[in-house]
């Protein structure tokens, strides 16, 4: 399943001009998101693997793996080390700490991180 906002924040104008870094954009309803797999998500143009944990806790990184340069996050193996959430590559199994964005298997390699709330059971994400 892609992920698409159910209701996309208006383009901002001239009147109403936003910092797109400062608006929250509704991404799903929590309960479409099963625990512990990855879902890709659409969220002001930018390609987000939203991953929901066990405890309720959403967690959004980039769909762009950065070593293989094409969008797979959403399809990659969600796991732990050490107690920490991960996500491991589908393509070449790097492993990344969901909350931190760092890889664990190759240190020049990192995820971008997105801030997550959930307000009412809707999963929302504020864009980079």
């Amino acid at each position: 399943m892609t992920l698409t906002a159910i209701h996309p924040a208006p383009a901002p104008t001239a009147a109403t001009a936003t910092d797109t870094a400062t608006v929250w954009h509704p991404v799903c309803p929590l309960d479409r998101l099963e625990p512990l797999w990855a879902e890709a998500a659409l969220v002001a143009g930018e390609q987000v693997a939203v991953v929901r944990l066990p405890s309720d806790e959403v967690i959004a990184v980039s769909h762009w793996d950065p070593y293989a340069n094409v969008p797979v996050m959403a399809r990659g193996i969600v796991g732990s080390r050490q107690g920490r959430p991960t996500l491991a590559s589908p393509l070449h199994k790097q492993v990344y700490d969901l909350t931190t964005g760092q890889c664990l298997t190759d240190p020049a390699l990192r995820l971008a991180t997105f801030p997550v709330r959930v307000r009412d059971r809707i999963v929302e994400v504020r864009a980079a």
